[in-house]
């Protein structure tokens, strides 16, 4: 499937109408600057329509786009560190595990965003431990590939689907375009 139409719609601070209109929702989540943002922006082919930056925990809200008048991506706070104080942290933390585990909006796919360089972290895989529990339908991206030396990428790989189990892994780069058809294929 290709997008043709993507645009940001609102950001979110909690249960919200929109997510109620039976499209399917898309769910990226990671680490705090796993790369999320740049991957939306990556699959949706422009630049700007997800706000990145360098300093982890720029995302404060849930980010909801509206994709091909027909589905919905979800851009959430990263996990784990951010520039923001301990309450803020776990206003955030709250954020992400009401939306993932607590509310019952349908779900199509979770994408948890890993950055291939670092592997999965202790808190990577609690929280897909967690998404297993609930029995979410989960693909794992291994992002920034194009930061693990060429010669070490097969092995990277290899760890991190062993890491993982039987979960999909797509990798990916979005400054070289490596995996955006598959995971497009994954996630449409």
């Amino acid at each position: 499937m290709n997008i043709t139409q993507a645009q940001f719609v609102k950001g979110i601070l909690g249960s919200d109408p929109a997510l109620d209109n039976g499209f399917p929702q898309v769910a990226f989540v990671g680490r705090s600057n796993a790369g999320k943002s740049s991957l939306i922006n990556s699959l949706t082919r422009q630049k700007s329509l997800a706000r990145t930056s360098n300093t982890p925990g720029r995302t404060q809200q849930i980010n909801l786009f509206l994709i091909n008048d027909n589905c919905y991506f979800l851009d959430l706070p990263g996990y784990g560190y951010a520039k923001a104080s301990k309450n803020r942290q776990a206003e955030l933390g709250g954020l992400i595990r009401g939306y993932l585990f607590v509310a019952e909006y349908e779900k199509q796919k979770i994408v948890q965003v890993i950055d291939a360089a670092v592997g999965p972290t202790e808190l990577d895989l609690e929280i897909l431990q967690m998404l297993e529990k609930h029995e979410k339908d989960i693909i794992i991206v291994a992002n920034k590939i194009d930061k693990v030396k060429k010669t070490l990428q097969k092995k990277q790989l290899a760890d991190i689907q062993e890491t993982v189990g039987g979960h999909k892994v797509v990798a990916y780069s979005s400054k070289e375009n490596i995996g955006r058809a598959e995971l497009l294929h994954e996630i449409m």
